[in-house]
């Protein structure tokens, strides 16, 4: 949706609702464009709140239709996320649940109700280029954009997709009276990660995985400064908690889950000039691409948009920056967009 424009809405579509105000926004918008709206609201784990989308879907005047998502959800999110985690590396798990449980979901279920198309209420545009591919782009609202959250969804995935982008705010529905101070309790804002609601990311690794692999901290020339508590409790980029004192600020920059060493470095050391990334899903781009490649790359969500180039070959890529990037973390997705639009994304290995 820009300019104030919804565009060309699909009869009937499948809608996402969590019971937050934007997927409750998203009903009535579409509602108002004319579509035939049906809500549905996946059960990922016992965190989600079913009568907050139950109120929702009331509120906004659509059926709701709720999937229990627990198994696949435990599997592919929760045992994937903490695998990575324990073996030191940086998942991030709303990319792997998009994939293969929310977006996954939504698409399948949309097709098996008859509709003619889905949306979550991610802040994210679609395009279909001039190759015949489907890609997710960037919204309009740069600062809301969502796109990287969606960068491992398949052709047929983003083809049924029907974005939602939010260009009229919700001053005008209000206006409208259609939001108001009588308007239902919707759930509150959602956490970093839905299934950790604590926070405690360690704890949640060990309690799957068990201890993990120890090691000791070194610099970067290998020389051993001391033990540390084992790789899943600490990050690559992370500067508080390590618990020792260089006599300047140190980082961690590398960690080793098979020596189970922690290189720690100086700010200067977390500025990396590539990365490799292996695990590609293209979408603007064609599944058999290889060459050399100019393309803007975030090598995490809230990271902006880098210059690179970029070689894949025989099924991996490696990316120069045109400026070194800080604290590139092996697991972390890296999204390369052309003119806006996601050509392919990967996820980033240790070097």
């Amino acid at each position: 949706m820009e300019n104030n424009r919804l565009g060309e809405v699909p009869g009937r579509i499948l809608l996402g609702m969590s019971g937050g105000m934007d997927s409750y926004f998203s009903a009535l918008l579409l509602r108002n464009a004319g579509a035939e709206v049906i809500g549905a609201t996946l059960i990922f784990s016992e965190n989600t709140d079913v009568e907050a989308a139950r109120r929702a879907s009331e509120a906004a005047g659509i059926e709701l239709v709720v999937r229990d998502c627990r198994e696949i959800f435990d599997k592919k999110v929760k045992d994937g996320f903490a695998m990575e985690y324990h073996r030191g590396r940086t998942p991030n798990p709303c990319v792997l649940c998009n994939r293969y449980v929310k977006m996954q979901t939504l698409y399948e279920l949309s097709r098996e109700l008859m509709c003619d198309a889905y949306s979550s209420g991610h802040y994210a545009g679609k395009k279909t280029l001039s190759n015949g591919r489907f890609a997710i782009s960037v919204a309009s609202d740069a600062k809301k954009d969502q796109s990287y959250m969606l960068c491992r969804l398949t052709q047929e995935e983003i083809n049924f997709f029907f974005p939602v982008l939010f260009s009229e705010s919700k001053e005008r529905l209000k206006s409208d009276g259609q939001l108001t101070a009588g308007s239902p309790h919707f759930a509150g804002e959602s956490q970093d990660i839905c299934f950790i609601p604590d926070g405690d990311y360690t704890g949640f690794v060990l309690s799957r995985c068990g201890e993990s692999k120890k090691g000791f901290f070194t610099d970067e020339a290998g020389n051993r400064i001391a033990e540390h508590k084992g790789i899943a409790n600490y990050t690559v980029g992370q500067r508080k908690g390590l618990g020792v004192a260089l006599g300047y600020p140190a980082y961690v920059t590398d960690i080793d889950p098979v020596s189970g060493n922690i290189t720690l470095s100086s700010e200067k050391g977390v500025y990396k000039d590539t990365i490799d990334v292996s695990q590609l899903c293209f979408q603007g781009l064609e599944e058999d691409a290889e060459g050399i490649f100019e393309f803007d790359v975030k090598i995490r969500y809230a990271a902006p948009m880098a210059k690179c180039s970029v070689r894949i070959e025989n099924g991996r890529a490696r990316a120069r920056f045109e400026k070194p990037q800080k604290n590139p973390a092996p697991g972390q997705a890296a999204v390369f967009y052309r003119d806006g639009v996601i050509m392919f994304s990967g996820f980033i290995d240790r070097r």
